[in-house]
């Protein structure tokens, strides 16, 4: 067998396990990375970026679509077809820049990387196929992976979100099990793509994890869209059609082609020997303290695999924190808020405390929406539905939460995590000239309704 020694070993090529080991090559750590698929992880090869480049052609293709039929204008275009085969291959495309881009900065970083699957033999030693390596650190980057249902396995017409991020066809009819974030996700660009699109939830509404006002103006979209919500129903099964049951008790065969499993994820625990290391647990997940370190000296785990919120951001921030403290610098994981972004139409985004978690939190606050049907670059895109909402306390007006929910409200989520990481004060905000015409004015106007004088309304 052959040996190897480092001081780090990072198992998993996911965001998280990648950072790290870029910023440990940078602070000159020895490091060694395993990943038994590709560079990138779910996030680059199976989940964020394909996502987001085929939410993109769906956008376009269902834009090219209305212009052939109605468009305010003036544009008239014949009908246009679609050709799924060269969508998915521009969308392999950006996924192939990306991880070559992720292989270049590790070899530019002195990190060397292994390819197999990692098997634990103790906090200090892992094998990797005929390959043993002894480190100081070890760093846990294993992620997530889809939960699955047991009545629902996937194979044939039964998917996971990865089956359907590589179409070869768009079925004719789809049914989406899961109304959160994924399931919506990618239910409205296969509707977009021209798929009926059906979406059974078994919470009484669609995003359970979103307030109610936050989540209507999507629920409004889908049902414009087309797209038919069996809410409050639970699956029971698949032979041919799909088995639910509604919220009276009765039994409803939904005739399908295809049915998305998207129920949500859960930290990728299995295989490669955990048990070995005998860590507390939190839950499902990896029990970790401020500085991401496991119940084992110089055992770390990051991402996923500790836990909720499941955010590639998230495990990129613990990962950049955790080579500078094996690098010996004095670092712990303390954001005052992580952006939870949903790329739905219209997006949604959610920093810090929701007015309902305020109020839990036993913070008096002053809670005000600025609606983008007040908001002129809004009108020039077509887009007049959602809102800016602030939180702020009512004693020193510092905010406590921002959220939105509009077209392209994502890139607004740079200024709600900055304005909290700053301690900004509904003043502060609102004493920014924001650039006129631009979305952030709705920022600008939220805050300055709270204090009592909104502008355009």
């Amino acid at each position: 067998m052959q040996s190897l020694n480092t001081t780090l070993l990072i198992i998993g090529g996911g965001p998280g396990g990648y950072v790290t080991a870029i910023r440990a090559g940078q602070l000159g750590i020895s490091t060694i990375l395993v990943e038994g698929q590709s560079l990138g992880g779910t996030c680059l090869n199976i989940g964020c970026i394909p996502s987001k480049a085929l939410i993109h052609v769906a956008e376009q293709f269902h834009q090219t679509r209305h212009h052939n039929q109605h468009s305010a204008l003036g544009i008239s275009v014949s009908a246009p077809t679609l050709d799924i085969t060269k969508s998915v291959e521009w969308k392999d495309g950006i996924v192939d820049r990306l991880t070559t881009g992720v292989a270049a900065l590790l070899k530019k970083n002195k990190v060397q990387v292994i390819n197999g699957w990692a098997k634990v033999i103790d906090g200090k030693t892992v094998d990797v196929g005929d390959t043993r390596i002894q480190c100081e650190h070890l760093v846990l980057a294993t992620g997530s992976t889809s939960v699955n249902l047991p009545i629902l396995p996937i194979g044939g017409p039964i998917i996971s979100s990865t089956e359907a991020l590589a179409p070869t066809s768009v079925p004719k009819r789809l049914v989406v099990v899961g109304g959160g974030y994924i399931g919506l996700e990618l239910g409205i660009a296969y509707r977009k793509l021209g798929a009926d699109v059906s979406v059974v939830e078994a919470q009484d509404r669609i995003l359970p994890a979103y307030d109610a006002e936050l989540t209507q103006p999507v629920h409004d979209a889908l049902k414009q869209l087309g797209v038919k919500l069996y809410l409050k129903h639970s699956v029971l099964g698949f032979d041919g059609t799909l088995q639910v049951r509604d919220p009276e008790g009765e039994t409803l065969n939904l005739e399908t082609d295809q049915v998305l499993v998207a129920v949500g994820r859960k930290p990728n625990t299995q295989g490669w020997n955990l048990e070995a290391l005998n860590l507390d647990m939190n839950g499902s997940a990896i029990k970790i303290d401020s500085r991401c370190q496991t119940s084992m000296r110089n055992v770390y785990a990051i991402g996923d695999l500790s836990g909720e919120p499941m955010l590639a951001h998230r495990a990129m921030a613990q990962g950049e924190m955790v080579a500078e403290l094996i690098s010996g610098k004095t670092r712990e994981f303390n954001p005052t808020a992580i952006a939870a972004v949903c790329f739905t139409d219209p997006e949604l985004v959610v920093v810090g405390k929701t007015p309902d978690e305020a109020k839990a939190a036993g913070l008096d606050c002053i809670v005000s929406s600025f609606p983008f049907a007040a908001n002129g670059r809004a009108m020039t895109l077509e887009s007049k539905s959602g809102f800016v909402r602030v939180v702020a306390r009512r004693d020193n007006h510092v905010i406590v939460g921002w959220q939105a929910v509009g077209v392209g409200v994502s890139e607004l989520s740079t200024a709600f995590a900055q304005s909290l990481e700053m301690g900004a004060r509904l003043e502060d905000i609102g004493g920014t000239i924001h650039a006129h015409p631009t979305l952030g004015e709705a920022v600008q106007e939220a805050a300055l309704r709270a204090l009592g004088h909104a502008l355009h309304m």
